[in-house]
Protein backbone atom coordinates (compact mmCIF):
# COMPACT_ATOMS: atom_id res chain seq x y z
CA UNK A 1 0.00 0.00 0.00
CA UNK A 2 1.30 3.42 -0.88
CA UNK A 3 0.68 6.56 1.10
CA UNK A 4 0.44 9.83 -0.80
CA UNK A 5 2.51 12.35 1.11
CA UNK A 6 2.61 15.07 -1.53
CA UNK A 7 -0.56 16.92 -0.58
CA UNK A 8 -1.94 17.56 2.87
CA UNK A 9 -5.62 18.42 2.79
CA UNK A 10 -6.18 21.68 4.68
CA UNK A 11 -9.40 20.34 6.19
CA UNK A 12 -7.64 17.27 7.63
CA UNK A 13 -4.61 18.36 9.67
CA UNK A 14 -3.39 15.36 11.61
CA UNK A 15 -3.64 15.23 15.39
CA UNK A 16 -5.30 18.64 15.60
CA UNK A 17 -8.35 17.43 17.55
CA UNK A 18 -8.95 15.22 20.56
CA UNK A 19 -10.92 12.80 18.35
CA UNK A 20 -7.96 12.45 15.97
CA UNK A 21 -5.56 11.65 18.81
CA UNK A 22 -8.03 9.11 20.17
CA UNK A 23 -8.37 7.57 16.69
CA UNK A 24 -4.59 7.22 16.50
CA UNK A 25 -4.58 5.66 19.97
CA UNK A 26 -7.21 3.19 18.73
CA UNK A 27 -5.03 2.29 15.76
CA UNK A 28 -1.91 1.92 17.93
CA UNK A 29 -3.89 -0.36 20.27
CA UNK A 30 -4.89 -2.41 17.22
CA UNK A 31 -1.22 -2.57 16.20
CA UNK A 32 -0.41 -3.91 19.67
CA UNK A 33 -3.17 -6.54 19.25
CA UNK A 34 -1.79 -7.50 15.83
CA UNK A 35 1.72 -7.77 17.24
CA UNK A 36 0.56 -9.94 20.15
CA UNK A 37 -1.37 -12.25 17.81
CA UNK A 38 1.61 -12.50 15.49
CA UNK A 39 4.10 -13.34 18.23
CA UNK A 40 1.72 -15.94 19.70
CA UNK A 41 1.22 -17.47 16.23
CA UNK A 42 4.99 -17.76 15.79
CA UNK A 43 5.39 -19.31 19.23
CA UNK A 44 2.61 -21.82 18.50
CA UNK A 45 4.36 -22.77 15.25
CA UNK A 46 7.12 -24.41 17.29
CA UNK A 47 4.52 -26.96 18.51
CA UNK A 48 6.17 -27.43 21.89
CA UNK A 49 9.74 -27.49 20.57
CA UNK A 50 12.19 -24.87 21.77
CA UNK A 51 12.89 -21.89 19.57
CA UNK A 52 16.51 -20.93 19.10
CA UNK A 53 17.94 -18.22 21.33
CA UNK A 54 17.67 -15.53 18.63
CA UNK A 55 13.99 -16.24 18.02
CA UNK A 56 13.29 -16.27 21.76
CA UNK A 57 15.02 -12.90 22.14
CA UNK A 58 13.01 -11.44 19.26
CA UNK A 59 9.74 -12.73 20.73
CA UNK A 60 10.57 -11.31 24.18
CA UNK A 61 11.56 -7.94 22.72
CA UNK A 62 8.40 -7.74 20.63
CA UNK A 63 6.20 -8.62 23.61
CA UNK A 64 7.95 -5.89 25.60
CA UNK A 65 7.33 -3.47 22.72
CA UNK A 66 3.69 -4.55 22.68
CA UNK A 67 3.37 -3.61 26.35
CA UNK A 68 5.03 -0.23 25.77
CA UNK A 69 2.81 0.43 22.74
CA UNK A 70 -0.31 -0.34 24.83
CA UNK A 71 0.89 1.91 27.67
CA UNK A 72 1.55 4.77 25.29
CA UNK A 73 -1.77 4.32 23.50
CA UNK A 74 -3.52 4.35 26.87
CA UNK A 75 -1.62 7.52 27.76
CA UNK A 76 -2.80 9.12 24.54
CA UNK A 77 -6.40 8.36 25.47
CA UNK A 78 -5.90 9.86 28.92
CA UNK A 79 -4.06 12.97 27.74
CA UNK A 80 -5.70 13.58 24.35
CA UNK A 81 -7.00 17.03 25.22
CA UNK A 82 -3.53 18.23 26.19
CA UNK A 83 -1.77 16.68 23.20
CA UNK A 84 -3.43 18.41 20.27
CA UNK A 85 -0.63 19.10 17.79
CA UNK A 86 -0.74 22.09 15.48
CA UNK A 87 1.13 22.36 12.17
CA UNK A 88 2.10 18.71 11.92
CA UNK A 89 2.24 18.72 8.13
CA UNK A 90 0.61 15.30 7.78
CA UNK A 91 -3.06 14.58 7.43
CA UNK A 92 -4.99 12.38 9.81
CA UNK A 93 -5.80 10.11 6.88
CA UNK A 94 -2.08 9.66 6.19
CA UNK A 95 -1.32 8.86 9.83
CA UNK A 96 -4.15 6.34 10.02
CA UNK A 97 -3.13 4.74 6.72
CA UNK A 98 0.49 4.51 7.86
CA UNK A 99 -0.40 2.75 11.11
CA UNK A 100 -2.97 0.51 9.37
CA UNK A 101 -0.34 -0.51 6.81
CA UNK A 102 2.08 -1.25 9.65
CA UNK A 103 -0.52 -3.51 11.26
CA UNK A 104 -0.99 -5.37 7.98
CA UNK A 105 2.75 -5.90 7.65
CA UNK A 106 2.93 -7.16 11.25
CA UNK A 107 0.19 -9.69 10.51
CA UNK A 108 1.52 -10.88 7.16
CA UNK A 109 5.32 -10.69 7.09
CA UNK A 110 6.99 -14.06 6.68
CA UNK A 111 9.85 -13.63 9.17
CA UNK A 112 8.83 -12.02 12.44
CA UNK A 113 12.31 -10.62 13.04
CA UNK A 114 11.73 -8.26 10.13
CA UNK A 115 9.01 -6.37 12.03
CA UNK A 116 11.25 -5.31 14.92
CA UNK A 117 12.18 -1.96 13.34
CA UNK A 118 8.59 -1.30 12.27
CA UNK A 119 7.30 -1.94 15.79
CA UNK A 120 10.07 0.30 17.12
CA UNK A 121 8.79 3.04 14.83
CA UNK A 122 5.24 2.60 16.14
CA UNK A 123 6.49 2.82 19.73
CA UNK A 124 8.48 5.93 18.77
CA UNK A 125 5.36 7.46 17.17
CA UNK A 126 3.24 6.81 20.25
CA UNK A 127 5.87 8.45 22.45
CA UNK A 128 6.33 11.34 20.04
CA UNK A 129 2.61 12.08 19.98
CA UNK A 130 2.69 12.11 23.78
CA UNK A 131 5.26 14.92 23.55
CA UNK A 132 2.77 17.09 21.67
CA UNK A 133 5.60 18.33 19.44
CA UNK A 134 5.48 18.05 15.64
CA UNK A 135 9.22 17.45 15.05
CA UNK A 136 9.52 14.11 16.91
CA UNK A 137 6.26 12.94 15.35
CA UNK A 138 7.62 13.65 11.87
CA UNK A 139 10.82 11.73 12.72
CA UNK A 140 8.75 8.74 13.88
CA UNK A 141 6.56 8.84 10.76
CA UNK A 142 9.66 8.78 8.58
CA UNK A 143 11.10 5.84 10.54
CA UNK A 144 7.88 3.87 10.00
CA UNK A 145 7.92 4.71 6.30
CA UNK A 146 11.57 3.62 5.93
CA UNK A 147 10.93 0.37 7.79
CA UNK A 148 7.82 -0.34 5.71
CA UNK A 149 9.89 0.13 2.54
CA UNK A 150 12.54 -2.27 3.88
CA UNK A 151 9.88 -4.85 4.61
CA UNK A 152 8.41 -4.42 1.13
CA UNK A 153 11.89 -4.91 -0.36
CA UNK A 154 12.29 -8.17 1.62
CA UNK A 155 8.86 -9.48 0.66
CA UNK A 156 8.85 -11.72 -2.39
CA UNK A 157 6.61 -10.38 -5.13
CA UNK A 158 3.72 -12.54 -6.29
CA UNK A 159 3.97 -13.54 -9.94
CA UNK A 160 1.70 -11.26 -11.94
Amino acid sequence: MTIDTTAVPAADPGLSTVAQIEALADQLSQNADDLHDRVMRDIAAYQGASANAEQQAIARALLEDEAVLRQRANGLYADAAALVVQSLGASQRQLMQLTADAGEKIRKIAKIGNVVGLVGGLVLLAGAVASGQAAPIIVAIEKIRRQAKRIEALTPKKPG
